[in-house]
């Protein structure tokens, strides 16, 4: 049996939520171990499209079992709204496949009126999602501020951690912060709502691996908007690394098997920061278009790249991968050639590492190499005979500068858009 991390290899957006929805037809369990409501994995079955913000990838498969762990961080709202919209499109919610963390964090009404407090005064936009994603991580560090899904379940205790949030917390909320009958009346209910689901999932996750369950780790956003490995500040405020499976379920490394970064044959990245290999105008705005590049959570137009070698190396390293799924390759099934990126030039050198420095990497110029398209339409195929020589070459050329075998692609939004070119992880 293999327990397997899927997780982004880039800023974010590389199709994770289709590959784990893929992966979870073999899977007993699918577990999502960091992130918020920040997140958006869209999985498209026929005719209908389901965006899932909190609730893991594996919801819509019948016979998994769902974790929320204790690494991500909970707007009850989202969430609710979320198992209601999955129910009224008759999908099983329950008690039975959706397990909830009982030391996760509660994104608070007042962390998004602190998360605009803070970017009021700060001089660096960085483009956050402005659901409060940050200031619910920064109070869960703190201690003495952060309000954990236990909490809910010993009301008194709730109620003294949210005086103390709404005392300490004044200037911020005086731009208009919730009032406190309100939240108390309001959490109450959802205390009760939530109850079923609350689990200790430490316990549940070890009782999996004693019994040899298949396990899908699924992470949200991407390496490079990795807290510490990322493009800082411009990132998101949790690690989206394979590391982070580890301390936000409270399994051990030796759990984990197999490590599948998810890549599109291009880049995206919404909001600012520096991005080396960003395409020029009129071609950004055809790829957004033919690959309906736009935020599953804020609808937010994503720029749009060529393939960053340097980037996904750097990615490769610092997660483990031991394989890579491509994605998105039929958005370049009308091009007559690609660029892809296999060194930056700063100052005149050409450099190898990714940069930790913003102003270094803001400064570098990418060094391309130009493959030949395919002009094909991949969309139809599903066996790897089907594809053609040209996109073979491509993803060979990807899978040797990175020294990871590439042994799954997707050509299409569908689950069954999926072609298997090697060893299937499972």
């Amino acid at each position: 049996m293999s327990n397997i991390v899927i997780l982004g290899a880039q800023w974010g957006d590389e199709s994770k939520g289709k590959l784990t929805d893929v992966f979870a037809a073999d899977a007993d369990i699918v577990a999502r171990y960091q992130g918020g409501d920040n997140a958006g994995h869209t999985i498209v079955l026929g005719e209908k499209t389901f965006i899932l913000h909190l609730i893991p990838s594996g919801i819509l498969r019948p016979d998994t079992v769902n974790v929320i762990g204790n690494g991500v961080v909970i707007n009850l709202e989202t969430l609710f709204g979320e198992i209601d919209r999955l129910q009224a499109q008759d999908i099983e919610v329950s008690s039975d496949n959706l397990k909830i963390s009982d030391r996760a964090h509660l994104i608070m009404p007042y962390h998004k009126a602190v998360e605009q407090w803070e970017q009021m005064g700060s001089a660096t936009k960085i483009g956050t999602t402005s659901r409060g994603i940050g200031p619910t991580y920064s109070d869960k560090m703190n201690r003495h501020a952060g309000i954990r899904v236990g909490d809910l379940l010993e009301f008194d205790q709730f109620q003294k951690k949210l005086d103390y949030n709404l005392e300490t917390k004044a200037d911020a909320l005086q731009i208009g912060g919730p009032e406190r009958h309100v939240l108390l009346e309001t959490y109450h209910s959802y205390a009760q709502r939530i109850a079923p689901y609350v689990t200790d999932t430490v316990a549940f996750m070890h009782e999996a691996l004693a019994s040899e369950k298949r396990i899908l780790f699924e992470g949200a956003q991407g390496t490079m908007l990795d807290i510490d490995f990322g493009t800082y500040p411009y990132v998101t405020s949790s690690n989206c690394t394979a590391g982070a499976a580890c301390t936000g379920l409270g399994i051990g490394p030796k759990a984990i098997e197999e490590i599948l970064g998810v890549s599109k044959a291009y880049v995206t990245r919404v909001g600012g920061g520096p991005f080396p290999t960003e395409m020029p105008p009129d071609l950004d705005e055809e790829i957004r278009n033919i690959g309906k590049e736009y935020g599953a959570t804020t609808q937010r137009p994503r720029r749009c790249g060529w393939l960053d070698l340097v980037a996904l190396r750097y990615a490769a390293q610092i997660n483990g991968l031991t394989a890579i799924a491509l994605t998105k390759l039929d958005v370049f099934d009308t091009l007559a050639d690609l660029q892809v990126c296999v060194a930056y030039r700063y100052k005149g050198k050409q450099m190898m590492a990714f940069p930790s420095s913003l102003q270094v990497l803001e400064e570098c110029e990418p060094v391309y190499e130009t493959l030949p398209g395919w002009q094909q339409a991949l969309t139809e195929a599903r066996t790897a005979a089907d594809i053609p020589q040209r996109t073979k070459d491509y993803i060979a050329y990807v899978a040797d500068y990175l020294d990871v075998p590439i042994p799954i692609i997707s050509i299409g939004p569908d689950r069954d858009q999926i072609v298997q070119l090697g060893q299937p992880l499972w």
